[in-house]
């Protein structure tokens, strides 16, 4: 079923602001012989992209496999946390890839290359000023001083997430556009990488779930377009994911570190790293190691963090 099919519910078209994905249009644009993408399906509602892509990545579907929901009424992030959007408010979709010429050991990139390419894509189409907080949160950052430490959870599939620890929120400083989560699945046909994404594209500020969150909308974005934004996110996660493979991961030969380190917000600043049973961890964020984990330093030296809620601090 497609997003633009009647099955006798709610037409897709009751909100002329938010036109449903048309999937025919979207297959001829971004499917061609010779490149990653092999079918993008849209359907109307799910509960979770990323559950149903690992699911058909088991039964053997093979890399390039694209699905996109208009709504989604499970979608899940990092820790067990939940999210909630208006139908056709934004991109939620999962991409399935299977990186079996790059070693199990730089698989930790995939989350930064995700970060990269959509970022890229967004910023292009937008003209909104994203940036990355580690390691791939899509983020609007105000250079207008005031508070600035931000609660939005690392490494999510939407920036509406709820069940968050963290109290001391403030919306000025950091506003969170979009997330990222990477899961590793294993199949019959070896292990597979499912790569989901939640945007915030036409949210109002009273659709807002979060004091943090935001969309283009609201961020005035000169091109909002979820087809046009969705084409150039395909385009861009396949020429970054492309070169990356062809270099066997080297994040430096294909040219992810540098724009990851361009893009990230995260480095050079003071950051609490909240770790689930254990002490937050206080420091400077001082850059990556070869395995793409965040180095934060302080007075008992310099720590890598593969995982972690990290909270820009002043």
């Amino acid at each position: 079923m497609t997003g633009a099919e009647d099955d006798g519910r709610q037409s897709p078209y009751t909100d002329l602001d938010r036109p449903p994905l048309r999937e025919l249009a979207v297959n001829k644009a971004v499917v061609r012989p010779g490149g990653l993408w092999g079918r993008v399906d849209v359907v109307r509602e799910t509960g979770s992209t990323n559950a149903d892509v690992a699911e058909a990545a088991r039964a053997g579907k093979p890399e390039g496999y694209v699905l996109i929901a208009e709504a989604q009424s499970a979608g899940r992030g990092r820790l067990g946390r939940t999210w909630t959007a208006p139908a056709r408010s934004g991109l939620f979709l999962s991409v399935l890839l299977r990186p079996d010429d790059v070693p199990s050991t730089r698989w930790g990139w995939l989350p930064l290359l995700a970060g990269t390419a959509v970022r890229t894509a967004v910023d292009t189409v937008s003209e909104v000023p994203v940036r990355l907080k580690w390691p791939n949160d899509l983020i609007v950052v105000d250079d207008s001083g005031g508070p600035d430490e931000s609660d939005a959870p690392d490494g999510s599939d939407s920036p509406n997430e709820t069940g968050s620890s963290n109290k001391d929120t403030a919306y000025g400083a950091a506003r969170k556009l979009g997330g990222i989560l990477v899961e590793r699945v294993e199949t019959p046909g070896g292990p597979a990488a499912v790569v989901g994404l939640g945007l915030n594209v036409s949210l109002r500020r009273d659709e807002l779930p979060a004091p943090h969150a935001t969309s283009l909308l609201l961020e005035d974005a000169k091109a909002a377009d979820r087809d046009t934004l969705l084409r150039a996110i395909l385009r861009e996660l396949e020429r970054w994911y492309t070169d990356w493979s062809v270099t066997g991961g080297d994040p430096m030969a294909s040219g992810l570190l540098s724009a990851y380190a361009a893009s990230c917000a995260t480095f050079g600043r003071r950051v609490r790293v909240e770790l689930p049973g254990g002490e937050p961890v206080v420091g400077e964020a001082v850059g990556l190691d070869g395995d793409g984990r965040l180095l934060v330093r302080n007075a008992d030296g310099e720590r890598a963090f593969g995982a972690g809620d990290v909270v820009h601090l002043r």
